[in-house]
């Protein structure tokens, strides 16, 4: 039974006769009125046998001093996709870039990563150190059904990140039909996430950019309520497009992290060394505002665990969040108001976490980021949705053993964010157009 986006605002499973009965809605993607009329496919909407297909993954994961991978989960979240094609009987071309190298450098090379691809996927596949050029060509038109085959890395080459139109289409004569499965790069206007797209009749999304859509239209477009967002990081600054998206989209607003300081600072309290965004504090005034206006109840922060320095030997206390003494700053979120959130996340339906409350990364002030974990976790068992995104928060929830107890973790922070923003992502657009 294949996926399809259709309807209004959701991904859903049908049978043979489709009917697209609604406008669909798609986060980050604007859509005309023909579009509007057709229905998105995935890789279950064809059948590869015979056929080779060109797929754009996310494989930009980290290698150790000794060039080994040491998180595969990006490679693991590709392995559906290239499991379905190649049981159907097609072949595949995984396509992807690795780190950010200036030119052709070993260490950013993708035949660092064959040997974890083959024993995540269970098939060894073939390598060749170019991603275009007569040899690539050979290799992939030698490629018989259930073979794989891996090209070097896209970024090797400056035309990539240009989108340039002719290596677009040098990279679209490796295959019959195009998957994209790489959300960490959707936002992206490079050539193997957007441009190539233009020169394939049959073209689809994997189940990995299936399954970020589909979990994030959960949370813009719910009609489970309440939906609870909670932010946090360093500045108000880096997430008020944001919020000022989703504040039609949610009941409650969670803020913690580093920007809890300027919301407090600009309402009148002291906050002693906090971290602040002097100058955005009117911004923040503003933000309460447009909350109180579109009845979405803001929950900041009442106390917080202070310190005289940043560091993990640095004395601390329990302070009231808008009575911080000179001298010391707000490193983590108080007991307090853990209280206060934990009470507003067992109530809530649908869950959005993006930012950690605190400095998690030293253990004396990630009591607050982890706690927020469990809350959310024991909501989610109980039948909430929960998505969490973003690099900072996506490290706590594996640092401290949350991915499996939350319903869906993003692989694109950059991607998510600017879906939350309400732009259009490139690489989804040129699937759904």
């Amino acid at each position: 039974m294949p996926f399809y986006i259709f309807g209004k605002n959701y991904i859903c499973k049908q049978g043979k006769a489709l009917i697209c009965l609604y406008k669909w809605e798609i986060p980050g993607v604007k859509t005309t009125n023909k579009q509007q009329n057709n229905c998105m496919k995935t890789v279950d909407d064809f059948n590869f046998k015979g056929k080779q297909a060109l797929i754009r993954v996310d494989f930009n994961v980290p290698l150790d001093k000794d060039l080994k991978v040491t998180d595969a989960n990006r490679i693991e979240a590709a392995k559906p996709t290239i499991e379905k094609i190649l049981e159907d009987g097609g072949s595949v071309v995984l396509m992807s870039h690795l780190g950010r190298p200036e030119g052709r450098e070993e260490k950013f090379s993708l035949k660092h990563v064959v040997s974890k691809v083959a024993e995540v996927v269970g098939v060894e596949p073939k390598f060749v150190n170019d991603c275009i050029g007569d040899e690539v060509k050979a290799a992939a038109d030698d490629l018989e059904p259930g073979e794989i085959l891996l090209l070097e890395n896209l970024r090797y080459h400056k035309e990539e990140k240009a989108g340039d139109e002719d290596f677009a289409k040098k990279l679209s004569e490796l295959g019959d039909i195009y998957v994209n499965d790489a959300f960490g790069t959707a936002h992206r206007a490079h050539a193997s996430t957007t441009v190539v797209a233009k020169f394939f009749e049959d073209k689809c999304f994997g189940y990995l950019l299936a399954k970020e859509i589909k979990s994030l239209d959960k949370v813009l477009h719910s009609k489970e309520k309440p939906v609870t967002a909670v932010l946090g990081g360093a500045k108000v600054s880096s997430k008020i497009t944001v919020i000022e998206n989703i504040l039609d989209k949610i009941d409650n607003l969670i803020i913690g992290g580093g920007m809890t300081y300027t919301f407090i600072l600009a309402k009148g309290g002291k906050i002693g060394n906090s971290l602040v965004e002097e100058d955005k504090q009117e911004l923040a005034l503003e933000i309460l505002k447009k909350a109180e206006e579109k009845n979405v109840q803001v929950h900041l922060p009442v106390d917080s665990v202070i310190a005289d320095s940043f560091s993990e030997e640095a004395n601390t206390k329990i302070e009231k969040v808008d009575a911080i003494p000179d001298g010391w700053m707000g490193l983590d979120v108080g007991p307090d108001t853990l209280k206060n959130f934990e009470a507003v996340i067992k109530e809530s339906k649908i869950i959005l976490w993006n930012g950690p409350l605190g400095v998690f990364e030293m253990d004396k002030f990630s009591k607050g980021t982890i706690e927020l974990g469990h809350a959310i976790a024991n909501a989610t068992k109980n039948g909430a949705f929960s998505l969490v995104g973003g690099g900072d928060s996506v490290a706590a929830v594996k640092k401290f053993g949350f991915e499996d107890k939350v319903s869906y973790v993003s692989t694109g922070g950059g991607a998510m964010l600017e879906m939350l923003e309400g732009k259009s992502l490139p690489g989804i657009a040129a699937i759904s157009q």
